[in-house]
């Protein structure tokens, strides 16, 4: 048994190892340029990054196709499609309310509300995993081998005061903030729940549909060629 999920493990991680890697490259082209001040719209240093071009948040649209092809191709698709398109669907409704009870007050801090809606996120990445489970398993993994990287940008960015998005204050934010709590509330519950239930639930929407639809297709292209 033991083997067995070790041998999953590494199966995930050789998986997810080259999108791991775009990602971090893609972080740290985004810190250099925000640095250098290089121009808008492809590098945004205010809170929240703006809509900037370069940024890790729109990877799951390509690496949710991605590992679900994969998977699909290595036999480890889903028993239902409509049941993996229909629990990713579910999750987006869990981080949806998630969102609301963290955000509905317009500022971030922590307290009990706060922390149950963060874990409300956190949970919707594990709500597909009863769709399609192995899929789940991989974007999990994906998910924070992005984030993790950019809590400790932001750890420096935040004391060091860089003038980047990872360390600009949102709108209203004290800014005699002390460090801690600042970097709990802007870095760790946002990056390691609430963006990690966000790149889950892109990416198996996106990725569950895709699947769905290359196994709809292949039927008709093997009899477009007998």
């Amino acid at each position: 048994m033991a083997e067995s999920r070790s041998g999953v493990s590494r199966n995930t991680l050789r998986l997810i190892w080259i999108p791991a890697v775009i990602t971090l490259a893609i972080t740290l082209v985004r810190l250099l340029g925000e640095l250098k001040h290089w121009p808008a719209p492809w590098f945004v240093a205010s809170a929240g990054g703006g809509g900037a071009i370069i940024g890790i948040a729109w990877l799951p649209i390509i690496f949710g196709p991605y590992f679900a092809l994969k998977l699909k191709n290595r036999g480890q698709g889903p028993e239902s499609n409509g049941k993996a398109i229909g629990f990713s669907i579910l999750g987006l409704v869990v981080l949806a309310f998630g969102g609301f009870l963290a955000f509905s007050g317009g500022e971030i801090q922590i307290s009990g509300k706060t922390l149950i809606a963060f874990i409300i996120m956190l949970i919707a990445a594990f709500v597909p995993w009863a769709g399609w489970g192995s899929l789940t398993k991989t974007l999990v993994a994906y998910a924070y081998s992005a984030r993790i990287p950019v809590i400790i940008v932001m750890f420096f960015a935040l004391r060091g005061q860089w003038g980047t998005h990872y360390d600009a204050l949102p709108p209203g934010y004290p800014a005699g903030a002390a460090f801690w709590p600042k970097y709990v509330e802007l870095a760790l519950l946002p990056q390691l729940m609430f963006w990690i239930g966000y790149t889950v639930i892109l990416a198996s929407i996106i990725g569950t549909i895709t699947a769905a639809l290359v196994r709809r297709k292949k039927p008709a292209l093997s009899e477009a060629s007998s």
